[in-house]
């Protein structure tokens, strides 16, 4: 079985900063690109971003790049999201997944496995 596990989520206000991280069980870490998506109510799922399997390439969607950064620490079978300068529109639920794949991708039947969730609020 593999199990994701989103933690980080949490207050902040807003032009400040959070990490969330993302550990994946039960399967070969690096084979694998792994992505974040989020989704506020009443609105889509977004893409946020994604690491290739091996952490050498990235990429975001338009309205966090430049603001959030993604990276991986394959020893601990672990992804982070940097999120800096958050504004209120970046409220959401913030999920992990796991990609059938090695390189990134922006689209969510890409990804196989995910986690829970975890909520992140900014305030004004």
């Amino acid at each position: 079985q593999v199990h994701v596990v989103e933690s980080g989520g949490g207050l902040v206000q807003a032009g400040g900063s959070l990490r969330l991280s993302c550990t994946v069980s039960g399967r070969t870490f690096t084979n694998a690109a792994m992505g974040w998506f989020r989704q506020a109510p009443g609105k889509n799922r977004e893409y946020v971003g994604s690491i290739d399997n091996i952490g050498s390439n990235t990429e975001y969607g338009v309205s966090v790049k430049g603001r959030f950064t993604i990276s991986r620490d394959n020893a601990a079978s672990t992804v982070s999201l940097q999120m800096n300068n958050l504004q209120p529109e970046d409220t959401a639920v913030y999920t992990c997944g796991r990609s059938k794949y090695l390189e990134t991708s922006p689209y969510y039947t890409a990804y196989e496995y995910w986690g829970q969730g975890t909520q992140v609020t900014v305030s004004a």
